[in-house]
């Protein structure tokens, strides 16, 4: 049963396909615009579906997992994300953020890795909070 928000109730747990949606999209390392491309849909739409605002056929739920490279089922098992993701909740920025350093580093050899994590460590040490 669909309920308001964007909400898929399954028995006794509810789902938020729109936040599955993001969560998948931002750990792959993409932009909403990257997936208008892939699918068609336009961001705007996109947004809302992300946001809980409006609730995608399974048409375009297909659709969307195609463009992420996830079988449709993955957007109803329960917390799929949430177990191929760090146990620890990540904001959408803090996802963000180490998914870019994922795409950047990946080119760069053992030497240069310790060298960016011991810049980072530095950083981190003497950045105010």
């Amino acid at each position: 049963m669909i309920t308001e928000h964007g909400r898929i109730r399954n028995g006794a747990s509810t789902m938020k396909i729109g936040t599955t949606i993001r969560g998948h999209r931002l750990q792959k390392g993409l932009s909403q615009g990257d997936i208008e491309k892939k699918t068609g849909l336009l961001r705007c739409y996109l947004s809302r579906v992300e946001n809980g605002h409006t609730v995608p056929s399974l048409d375009t739920l297909s659709k969307i997992a195609q463009a992420l490279d996830l079988p449709i089922s993955q957007f109803f098992a329960e917390d799929s994300l949430n177990r191929e993701l760090n146990p620890q909740r990540l904001s959408d920025d803090e996802l963000r953020f180490l998914t870019q350093i994922r795409r950047y580093s990946t080119n760069l050899n053992e030497s240069d890795r310790k060298l960016l994590l011991a810049m980072v460590k530095k950083f981190a040490a003497t950045a105010v909070r």
